[in-house]
């Protein structure tokens, strides 16, 4: 089963508590909270102090992906404001093994964060701390960002590498255009979790309905062609 995370990121702002009872209502899984400080990328985005507001206002599962210089400085407000997930990037920690155990205490869902340009070794002697691992599909910080030309092989590669160490229930979450047109072939290659924002459920092309609906169907697509994506010849810039 792919579940879909749609961004708050992306929601109306002026309407914002209405915007969230309408992605319950589309069937959201979670909410994708993106959280940046400014300076591991260019932008400031979500504040804890957002979160806190957000959370007795829905019962799904928050997700909380921090795009910040100092990740551990964050970790226990958030676990005491209630965030369900928790994914920090390995390239802002000196001590990934330390901060991911230190969120896994706090009785959060751990994971690792990895920009497009990242190895997966980045990951490998922390995956027995791993609730999941977070991909990004684009080069962080802004909504709408271009697809990195690797990130499809990458989710195969990451894919392989977690059956391959034992870690086949670990969930690969995807960040950064989940598109309609990307989304059959992130799911075929592995991933298990989609972000949703501008280039699916909140395309301004249609309503959120349709947009959804469509966003299953590409999921479903997914799912027939997950298992042979080692047929599809994929290629850099593919």
């Amino acid at each position: 089963m792919v579940k879909v995370s749609p961004s708050v990121m992306c929601v109306d702002t002026g309407h914002i508590e209405d915007s969230i009872r309408q992605l319950e209502t589309a069937g959201a899984d979670m909410l994708h909270l993106d959280m940046a400080d400014g300076h591991f990328v260019p932008n400031l985005l979500l504040g804890p102090d957002v979160v806190r507001w957000l959370r007795p206002k829905t019962k799904l599962p928050l997700d909380a992906h921090l795009m910040v210089k100092n990740p551990g400085d964050y970790i226990d407000l958030l676990a005491d404001i209630g965030v369900d997930y928790l994914s920090i990037h390995a390239e802002a920690c000196i001590h990934l093994d330390r901060l991911l155990t230190q969120i896994l205490e706090k009785g959060v869902k751990a994971g690792a964060a990895l920009n497009p340009a990242t190895p997966l070794g980045a990951i490998e002697y922390v995956l027995e701390r791993l609730d999941f691992v977070l991909l990004m599909a684009v080069n962080p910080g802004f909504a709408g960002g271009k697809l990195v030309a690797s990130a499809i092989r990458k989710i195969a590669d990451c894919r392989k590498m977690l059956d391959q160490q034992g870690c086949s229930e670990v969930p690969i979450l995807v960040d950064g255009n989940v598109s309609f047109a990307n989304i059959p072939k992130m799911v075929a290659a592995g991933a298990d979790i989609l972000v949703a924002g501008t280039s699916s459920w909140f395309n301004s092309a249609a309503p959120l309905e349709e947009n959804v609906e469509k966003t299953k169907k590409a999921i479903e697509e997914g799912l027939k062609m997950r298992g042979g994506i080692e047929n599809w010849g994929l290629k850099i810039g593919d």
